[in-house]
């Protein structure tokens, strides 16, 4: 009886982390772009230098937190998100499903011009 018990709450626990995958929410502010570890915390967003601030966090597609040495040399599609001193905040890395929901605005000059549905996670374009 208590195997039983078990094994219902692993497989509520792996159909709720599969759920969570499917259902991620990026704010408001997150944009689209590509990333590549280079040397922690230098890493080339959208093919330019940029760094990963103090405390910056990584999710994977399982959206677990990743390492960012785990990462490095390889470029990944992601959503993220600034600091106010320019610095990467938040990475998302895509799964494909995600990464095929267009348009997603690539600019903070876009984000303030297009319309963002938080419910549906969608991007409008005026």
């Amino acid at each position: 009886m208590y195997r039983c018990f078990l094994a219902f709450i692993a497989a509520l626990l792996v159909t709720g982390s599969a759920a969570a995958q499917s259902l991620r929410n990026f704010p408001p502010d997150a944009l689209r772009g590509t990333i590549q570890v280079l040397q922690s915390p230098e890493v080339a967003l959208n093919g330019k230098p940029a760094r990963l601030g103090a405390g910056t966090r990584i999710f994977g597609v399982d959206n677990l937190i990743k390492v960012p040495a785990s990462l490095a040399g390889t470029k990944y599609v992601v959503n993220y998100t600034l600091d106010n001193q320019g610095f990467v905040h938040k990475v998302w890395i895509l799964s494909a499903t995600e990464a095929a929901k267009k348009p997603w605005p690539t600019t903070t000059a876009e984000a303030q011009a297009w319309r963002f549905d938080v419910v549906a996670q969608v991007w409008a374009k005026p």
